[in-house]
């Protein structure tokens, strides 16, 4: 099979070609890649919001999964045939976010399938200090699954939920569903808001509780839930001016509004009650090494159903309709790209 590259080449346009794959040179691995997941990020570019960013034409995709096909000079710990994945950052290691331990938000940050080409092609060669390997029993269509895990892992971290405590998270999307998933694991009490059916339903059997906006008030309800507190952790995933005025209100005294989504413009908050209740506001952005290894080891423990986020998969041949399918949001949670032609 020749290698092959799903691209976006202008707005709402991916054009599937041929690849000249990269040989991997000193400290660089080629992955033959499984699978690769579209995020919200990805749609954000498919729809041209991004072009300032992006060069065209650009290879796409930061959630994946595949086994190392090649290894360059001086890569030490990895065989060929391995499953991994890939954590999609390269930092400076000299700004002041790297100095102080935090690479993960430098502030010359380089990423993968956004600022250099992504894994939405058949064969893809990145850093070997990238890769994060993969446990044999986890399968690769679930492995692809590793990143937006480790963003939950992440984000609940950074909370510093506690044991008991109560965790709302507003927005049921796939990283809404995560961090409900791995809050509860981390023994929280979690309710969720979400406005679409489907992803209600999804979010209940997988045993989550989640409320309707348009049918009750999330504060009182959420007060109720709490014994008359309010939430002690707010994740605030729906990336919508509604969802911060939800969160904020539904916050204990000494609360703290964990913003997750990315917010394409400025939203007013209601700074009294940051005052009144002595409010928190803590940013959540990516993840570091350890969050992918979490990831990694909770899915292939079962211990996050991954399989039930998974909505549809298609051929790379057809990434274009992936991108078509998960735009239009009907019945949709996660869309896979099967970047393998059947050769795994």
């Amino acid at each position: 099979m020749n290698p092959r590259r799903a691209a976006y080449a202008r707005a709402r346009t991916i054009v599937v070609d041929d690849a000249v794959p990269a040989p991997p040179g000193p400290g660089q691995a080629r992955i033959d890649v499984a699978y690769t997941g579209i995020c919200g990020t990805d749609l954000h570019i498919f729809h041209g919001d991004m072009d300032a960013r992006v060069s065209t034409p650009a290879v796409l995709g930061h959630e994946m999964s595949g086994r190392i096909a090649a290894i360059g000079d001086g890569v030490e710990g990895h065989r060929v045939g391995d499953p991994v994945t890939v954590m999609p950052l390269s930092w400076c290691g000299t700004c002041p976010a790297c100095r102080a331990g935090h690479s993960h938000i430098c502030h010359n940050l380089l990423f993968l399938g956004i600022d250099a080409p992504g894994s939405m092609q058949t064969s893809w060669t990145v850093p070997a200090s990238t890769l994060v390997k993969l446990p044999e029993t986890l399968p690769l269509e679930h492995a692809a699954l590793v990143e937006p895990t480790a963003v939950a892992i992440h984000d609940v971290a950074r909370a510093g939920l506690q044991p008991g405590e109560h965790a709302l998270v507003v927005g049921a999307g796939p990283i809404g569903v995560l961090i409900g998933l791995v809050a509860r694991l981390g023994g929280a009490e979690v309710l969720l808001v979400e406005p679409d059916p489907h992803r209600r339903t999804l979010a209940e059997n997988l045993g989550l509780r989640v409320l309707d906006p348009a049918a009750v008030s999330v504060t009182e309800e959420a007060t109720r839930w709490s014994g008359g507190a309010g939430a002690a952790v707010a994740f605030e995933v729906s990336g919508a001016a509604a969802g911060v005025t939800t969160a904020v209100d539904a916050l204990a005294a000494r609360g703290r509004l964990v913003q997750v989504a990315i917010h394409p413009h400025p939203r007013p908050v209601n700074l009294h009650r940051f005052f009144w209740r002595e409010l928190t506001l803590i940013g959540a952005r990516l993840y570091e090494r350890a969050d992918f290894e979490a990831a990694a080891w909770l899915l292939a423990a079962g211990e996050i159903p991954v399989s039930s986020l998974i909505s549809r998969t298609e051929p790379l041949e057809r990434a274009a309709d992936a991108f078509a399918a998960l735009e239009s949001g009907s019945g949709i949670m996660k869309v896979l790209i099967d970047c393998s032609g059947g050769q795994r």
